[in-house]
């Protein structure tokens, strides 16, 4: 089965994929170092190890395989053991009833294929694939393991001990330790950690029920159920959990806040924990916060056109506020990270006040706030400005204080970055003059406001459909559709003539994989403070007036853009709709 020197020469030759000299030189080596000719070309970089398994496979005669994107029956792939496709880059990916098809990075890898006949007892068709089509496959074993991720967690909550506590009778936190660090409770625990960061999970909910302890994961903004655990796991999965964050285990009657980390696959992850005394035991959140945040940018966090450019255009001044608004989870944190890592140069001195501190970056002074010795915002800030700061970003605005100082940092040449829990980019101004911030310092220092909501993206399994009259007169009720097909024009994503009875939206196809989601994407709002908005505000406008002004110099509100990404694909009306409810 291997490909002999020659006939590779002949081929990568004919091809024209490596230059005459470069073969030849590397023709010669692989003689004087007794080496294969396609190694010595993939050490050397003129060709991909991906690039000579396809050669290999067209000089041979065996189908070549592209895995990436696809999504394999879990009973297909189960049929090769994980370790065994881990240890020998060789997945299942098609069975009839006489035969199974493989692909394999090293189709003479003849132990592996002989293993998998004796143990499924099929004919083993092999198939030559590249180096990502097994990794993605890889992937989604450990995706598949919910099954079996039920089974261990049946096994174990079996074997637990119960913790009782009948009238008068409490648990001493020695016993609750003890219990904690039961290997059938760190089993369960470490089991639904591990499975909700492979769903790409962002919270996970554990709520004591009357007969049942519920675990729901929250992927891409909706809850779904995860797994159902008998009642007796919940006070031990509970215990276990405030082991891992450092909080006191025979405190059931107060609420405790707490955090750990996780390192999984090279892949550091924090926890962020709340539990809360309930009817039936302590409910527990904890938030997944994934650290590495650099590599991001505007772009990749889908702003466009006239939005993006305000952005990048206020980002190069050296004093000013941009605010970013929007509800718990709206991506808030992620977009201003990416406007710190755009910032983040060598010449430049970054301070943040968080709370929690959610990514981790180089070369940025993060500091946490800590209400109970009295290290808050307002004092962070105040600290701050003493440290010869060129940026500070502010976790949140959430009083007065805050308020006050982050607007005066702003005045006295410094870039302040920070949030707000508003609904509208225009909502900002209303609730800072509501802080009893001055409208006159607000004018002086507010650059821009970003209004952000995620909606979920539509997979590649999708199909175009067209809006009928009917529907479009009630889409154009809500939202100003000639705007929108005026901005559609000017990113050039519609042809210039182009009228909306031409244009396609996308949809979830009817018998594809799961939902037809995967993921979120940002829909933005832009709000730039001209010389109109500033008149407005010191006349003391409302948010609508505002508004309305910032739309007559070209922003477009969040529903325009949402409707904007709906045309591009990304995701359909639905979802815009469910997630701006006016």
């Amino acid at each position: 089965m291997f490909v002999e020197d020659t006939q590779l020469y002949k081929f990568i030759l004919d091809s024209g994929l490596v230059s005459k000299e470069d073969l030849e030189a590397a023709k010669n080596e692989s003689e004087k170092k007794n080496k294969r000719l396609g190694d010595i070309l993939v050490t050397s970089g003129k060709i991909t190890a991906d690039n000579l398994r396809r050669m290999q496979a067209y000089v041979l005669g065996i189908p070549f395989v592209d895995l990436k994107g696809k999504k394999l029956p879990f009973d297909t792939i189960s049929l090769i053991p994980e370790p065994i496709a881990r240890g020998h880059n060789i997945v299942a990916f098609k069975k009839t009833d006489v035969s199974l098809e493989v692909a394999m990075l090293d189709v003479n890898d003849l132990s592996a294929i002989d293993f998998i006949r004796k143990k499924v007892n099929l004919k083993i068709l092999p198939r030559l694939t590249d180096a990502d089509s097994i990794k993605e496959v890889l992937v989604q074993y450990q995706k598949s393991l919910k099954a079996e991720f039920g089974d261990i967690i049946q096994k174990e909550t079996a074997s637990l001990k119960m913790i009782s506590e009948e009238k008068g009778e409490a648990v001493s936190e020695a016993d609750l330790k003890k219990i904690a660090e039961d290997l059938p409770v760190v089993r369960i625990v470490d089991t639904l950690i591990k499975h909700a960061i492979l769903q790409n999970a962002s919270d996970i909910h554990i709520e004591p029920m009357e007969e049942q302890v519920l675990v729901r994961y929250r992927i891409d903004g909706l809850l779904h159920d995860a797994m159902v655990l008998p009642k007796q796991a919940g006070p031990s999965v509970s215990a276990r959990i405030k082991v891992l964050s450092n909080l006191k285990l025979d405190e059931k009657r107060l609420p405790q806040d707490g955090r750990f980390k996780v390192d999984m696959s090279d892949e550091k992850v924090s926890f962020r924990v709340s539990v809360l005394p309930t009817y039936y035991g302590e409910k527990i959140v904890m938030r997944l916060l994934r650290e590495s945040i650099s590599g991001f940018t505007l772009e990749f966090l889908n702003f466009h056109g006239e939005g993006l450019e305000r952005i990048h255009k206020t980002l190069n001044k050296t004093t000013g506020m941009i605010l970013m608004t929007g509800p718990t989870g709206s991506g808030k944190t992620t977009t201003l990270y990416t406007m710190l890592d755009i910032l983040n140069t060598p010449d430049v001195n970054i301070s943040t006040i968080e709370d929690p501190i959610e990514y981790q970056m180089a070369r940025i002074n993060q500091t946490q706030v800590r209400p109970e010795i009295g290290f808050s915002f307002a004092q962070g800030i105040r600290t701050l400005v003493r440290q010869d700061p060129d940026v500070i970003m502010v976790g949140e605005i959430r009083d007065n204080e805050t308020a006050a100082l982050a607007v005066n940092a702003a005045l006295t040449g410094h870039l302040v970055l920070s949030t707000l829990h508003t609904n509208s980019a225009a909502g900002a101004v209303p609730r800072l003059l509501d802080m009893k911030v001055e409208p006159f310092l607000l004018v002086s220092t507010l650059d821009i406001v970003i209004g952000q909501r995620l909606v979920r993206r539509l997979t590649d399994s999708k199909q175009e459909y067209k809006l009928t009259k009917d529907e479009f007169s009630q889409l154009g009720k809500i939202v100003d559709l000639d705007r929108v097909l005026e901005a559609l024009k000017a990113g050039k994503i519609v042809k210039p003539t182009e009228t909306w009875d031409k244009i396609t939206f996308w949809k979830p196809m009817a018998n594809g994989e799961g939902d037809g989601f995967k993921s979120r994407v940002g829909i933005h709002e832009v709000l730039q403070m001209s010389s109109s908005i500033k008149d407005l505000i010191m006349k003391g406008a409302t948010s609508d007036q505002i508004e309305a002004q910032a739309k007559k110099e070209g922003m477009l509100t969040m529903i325009e853009d949402g409707i904007f990404k709906c045309v591009q694909g990304l995701t359909t009306i639905e979802e815009v709709l469910r997630v701006i409810t006016e």
